[in-house]
């Protein structure tokens, strides 16, 4: 492996507008590679948008969500990738030939689809179906793997990932500023967007509290540390539906620090040389040399109930799952 630079963007998405939002992701994506990264990686839904979702029927995602690779997106993405000699990294919604629903993720080059990734932990919509699979490909020499958004709160995700050999993890989510029991939650008021030119400290101090950035500091870098591994966060800013998103798309290395970061109120990207000498000297590497899984193969492995709760979901009662849904509790 050797040094590679990769960039992670946020952008402001319009719920169902694909046109606009590929336009967006092209810009940024040119504009990566202009700065010489070799791959960018969006939010989930960067595509389609993700909270409007929440609203639509069956019926309704299955008008937005598209065929992978065939979809016109896909091969947007594609020409994207050849035009700007880069690596797009993106998701939106997908249906298959027996018109389940997936929400996926991509990783497009010039030649077109590298890897997809269907999201483990689903909850937008019951009639949504759930990943059955770790997703692990290579770019550019290395080892890299895709966990969206709750996928990557289930820590045993993230280290099953990496044991498969991804010593990248792109972990793109649409995140934060939502209620929940945690101290220090809750939404923020779009009206502080729609001021942030000439208040952009309010809006500020709300993004980087515990509603926003100081949640996410609880739990990212030990992520990154415990694997030794670079992990990719990518995040909307703005109105995503009628929820305001707080950006923050970083890099970390696997010391768990933040070596790049978007800063801005507004459409960015922040890029980061990546280089395999971490990977070694981080202590998480000597850590997972150190296991001993004959103490708890057989706990981990144990029969477990998934369930999910989300209490902004639960709520607004949004309709009740399908028999085709993802059997979470809403």
């Amino acid at each position: 492996m050797k040094n590679i630079k990769i960039a992670t963007a946020q952008f402001e998405n319009k719920s169902g507008d694909k046109i606009y939002n590929l336009n967006t992701i092209e810009k940024l994506a040119e504009k990566a590679a202009q700065q010489g990264a070799a791959a960018v990686a969006f939010h989930e839904c960067s595509i389609t948008g993700y909270t409007f979702a929440r609203h639509l029927s069956k019926e309704q995602l299955l008008e937005i969500a598209e065929v992978i690779p065939g979809g016109e997106s896909t091969q947007r993405l594609t020409e994207i990738a050849n035009k700007h000699n880069i690596v797009v990294l993106a998701g939106l919604f997908e249906k298959d030939k027996e018109n389940k629903l997936y929400k996926a993720y991509v990783c497009v080059d010039k030649n077109g689809l590298v890897a997809k990734h269907r999201k483990l932990h689903p909850f937008i919509n019951p009639n949504l179906t759930p990943g059955n699979s770790y997703t692990v490909f290579e770019l550019a020499g290395w080892k890299c793997g895709i966990l969206i958004c709750y996928d990557s709160n289930v820590i045993e995700n993230v280290r099953a990932t990496n044991l498969l050999g991804a010593n990248i993890i792109f972990m793109p989510h649409v995140t934060m500023c939502t209620p929940s029991p945690r101290p220090g939650a809750g939404f923020v008021d779009p009206k502080l967007w729609e001021n942030r030119e000439t208040d952009p400290t309010s809006l500020r101090l709300e993004f980087d509290g515990m509603k926003g950035r100081g949640w996410l500091m609880k739990w990212l870098p030990a992520r990154a540390y415990d694997n030794a591994a670079y992990v990719v966060f990518s995040n909307p800013i703005g109105m995503d539906d009628d929820q305001l998103k707080n950006g923050c798309s970083m890099i970390l290395d696997p010391f768990g620090d933040i070596i790049a970061e978007c800063r801005t109120l507004g459409d960015d990207i922040a890029t980061a040389v990546i280089n395999p000498e971490k990977l070694t000297d981080a202590g998480g590497y000597r850590y997972k040399k150190a296991r001993r899984p004959d103490l708890y193969r057989n706990i981990i492995g144990e029969p477990h109930k998934a369930e999910q709760h989300v209490v902004w979901l639960e709520e607004e009662k949004p309709h009740p799952p399908s028999p085709e849904g993802e059997g979470t509790v809403l």
